[in-house]
């Protein structure tokens, strides 16, 4: 008899991120799995506009996945955001991934500069999706391949970017004989 798959609630109803949650716990700790979308609040900004906010929306998407679906083994929120560098904007993701074990681990992805007809209208109020499909022409990028898969031609999309921070962020979750902070 095979084992029953584990649960994990994906804090967002975007296939994107479902995608790199499937790809990174599949990656790194194969099993069976049942993914569950579930729409939670973040609790900052639509459009994260720091480090510190983007780290504190993944955060609170897992808390809030986790009041909404407590039975589940674990839980994810991925939290797109940008920051201010040297008058540039740069985009990035915190990924945050927790256990039922009472595990968590966190990592952030690779950061690139925007493009400054993007920067200037996410400075305006839009969130970097908005001001991608005005700049680029096309129509819920978010979904799709992203500000990454528009810059690099898809080369590298929004899943994937996404994906390798969440191997990362199961890594306390993999090796649980070591003691992570």
């Amino acid at each position: 008899m095979s084992a029953a798959p584990k649960v994990v609630v994906v804090s967002s109803t975007n296939r994107v991120k479902t995608k790199a949650a499937k790809e990174g716990f599949q990656a790194l700790l194969p099993g069976p799995y049942e993914f569950l979308e579930v729409k939670v609040e973040t609790e900052v900004a639509a459009q994260p506009f720091s480090d510190a906010e983007t780290l504190l929306g993944a955060s609170n998407r897992v808390k809030n996945a986790r009041k909404a679906k407590p039975d589940a083994d674990f839980w994810i929120g991925i939290e797109g955001g940008v920051d201010e560098h040297d008058g540039n904007l740069l985009n990035f993701a915190w990924v945050v991934v927790a256990s039922k074990e009472g595990r968590t681990g966190k990592a952030r992805t690779p950061a690139y500069y925007l493009p400054e007809e993007s920067a200037r209208l996410v400075r305006e109020g839009l969130e970097l999706g908005q001001a991608d499909d005005q700049v680029f022409g096309t129509s819920d990028s978010r979904s799709g391949s992203g500000s990454v898969g528009l810059l690099t031609g898809d080369v590298v999309d929004r899943a994937a970017f996404y994906t390798q921070a969440v191997i990362l962020a199961l890594i306390p979750i993999k090796n649980k004989d070591l003691t992570f902070k």
